[in-house]
């Protein structure tokens, strides 16, 4: 009997000490969990007591110090940081906001997000879905796709190619379909910018989004800058003493310089576009920039036919005759071309109609001609 007792009080003993090892056990991880807790708070706060890192610009090297510009203009000799090696002006730097050493080199800021201008993916605009332009075509593949294609040809001829094109001609003809074919066709980084993109709020902003946009298309040569719209900063240049006509010109000189400057364009080439080229300055259009005019004009009527043909391909249609159509197309835009064809399609929609008949494009052709628009743009451009 007392061996049973003495059993029962072992087993009891045992379990009051495994039940204390395991709340120990237990004790021993919250512990751990809290210390980490309070390393994690501490660094925390170390983090908000640690005074901020100012961004700088280095501007000269002078006896083992550095000549930093800060954001708001200030210069300041400094000195610099043994961990901070290799630091050279032009540089970008961290220094600390207090007594401005040196601590730590960064890539230099860019004051503009030139990348949104980039077109990762490649326009898809192929030269069999351009019609009426095969003149055009030709020019362009000789100043822009070749050069790109096949530089050594014209280093075995010794003949530098043209840096750029200036694509010309009322609205509608087909210009920037152009500078996406060739874009397309070539193995090129393709940069599309609209002038009036440059022209800039402040003071010397727009020379610089200019000069980060040029900077960009070396880096990632071969490439290609189209700039829509380019009457929006290079229209003549006349003193009307206004500040946002003079920021107007500085981005222009500045576009100036990037195309014919002491940096070199390389496999860079540029694609100007506007519908007025009378009003541009003749600094743009001199030999040595943009020396390549190509006039777009308005489809004659072969021109009208092959544009006509592309925009109904996939259309379906009952019988018509497209030399009617395209007579009464005469003087049409490829723009207004493809527009008549898709109000055609409307008018099948509207009477419920699978295919498109020939009188849907009588009635389009009609509406086109009696829009308000018409006379003035007849009057404009001839």
């Amino acid at each position: 009997m007392m061996t049973v007792n003495n059993q029962n009080e072992g087993d009891k003993i045992n379990s009051v000490i495994y039940s204390y090892a395991m709340n120990l056990t237990g004790l021993e991880e919250e512990n751990k969990i809290l210390k980490d807790s309070v390393e994690n708070l501490e660094k925390e706060l170390e983090k908000f007591k640690r005074t901020p890192l100012i961004a700088c610009e280095v501007r000269d090297l002078i006896d083992q110090k550095a000549l930093v510009k800060l954001p708001n203009g200030n210069e300041f000799l400094v000195d610099i940081s043994s961990a901070c090696i290799d630091i050279k002006p032009g540089d970008g730097v961290l220094a600390e906001q207090k007594n401005l050493i040196v601590v730590k080199k960064i890539p230099v800021s860019k004051k503009f997000d030139v990348e949104k201008f980039v077109i990762m993916e490649k326009p898809d605009v192929a030269w069999d879905s351009i019609g009426g332009l095969a003149e055009q075509e030709n020019e362009i593949k000789e100043v822009i796709e070749l050069p790109l294609k096949k530089p050594e040809l014209f280093k075995q001829i010794g003949i530098t190619p043209p840096k750029g094109i200036l694509l010309h001609g009322p609205p509608g003809t087909g210009k920037t379909l152009l500078a996406k074919a060739v874009a397309a066709s070539t193995n090129s980084t393709f940069i599309q910018v609209v002038g009036s993109e440059l022209v800039q709020k402040f003071i010397g902003e727009g020379a610089k989004l200019v000069k980060e946009i040029f900077q960009l298309a070396r880096e990632k040569a071969p490439s290609i800058i189209f700039i829509d719209e380019l009457d929006a900063i290079a229209a003549t240049r006349i003193d009307l003493g206004t500040s946002g006509e003079r920021e107007v010109q500085r981005t222009f000189m500045q576009l100036l310089a990037e195309i014919d400057g002491f940096k070199p364009l390389d496999n860079v080439k540029i694609i100007g576009c506007t519908n007025r080229k009378d009003i541009l300055d003749g600094a743009i259009t001199r030999p040595g920039r943009l020396d390549r005019p190509i006039l777009v004009p308005l489809p004659n009527e072969e021109g009208c036919k092959e544009i006509f043909s592309i925009h109904t391909k996939q259309m379906s249609l009952t019988k018509i005759n497209t030399d009617k159509i395209i007579k009464l197309m005469e003087g049409f835009s490829g723009a207004e071309i493809k527009a008549a064809a898709t109000e055609a399609g409307y008018f099948a929609i509207r009477d419920d109609r699978t295919k498109v008949k020939e009188e849907d494009f009588l009635a389009a052709v009609e509406k086109m001609r009696t829009d308000t628009g018409e006379q003035e743009y007849k009057n404009m451009f001839g």
